[in-house]
């Protein structure tokens, strides 16, 4: 009975894994190439507010998020090969 549970498993796993394995993994890489950008600039980081002129205003949250969406999407349109739109 173990032996019928566990290659019904195997199954089910190789069905999932080989379904979208090509579109996933562009998905991470495109995630860890956003995590590698955004902690290399400090991009998307929140400032902290000092006393004295700083020269910028600090995002909204709603401005961060869709920033950091653009760049998402940046980065898996370098991952598929269509370079990054300007």
């Amino acid at each position: 009975m173990a032996h019928l549970v566990a290659s019904v498993m195997e199954v089910g796993m190789e069905s999932v894994g080989n379904g979208g394995l090509g579109f996933r993994a562009k998905e991470d890489i495109a995630l860890d190439l956003l995590k590698f950008v955004a902690g290399s600039t400090g991009f998307g980081r929140a400032t902290v507010p000092s006393t004295g002129f700083s020269g910028t205003a600090a995002a909204k949250p709603e401005e961060q998020i869709n920033q950091l969406l653009d760049l998402y999407s940046r980065c898996l349109n370098v991952v598929d090969g269509k370079g990054a739109k300007a």
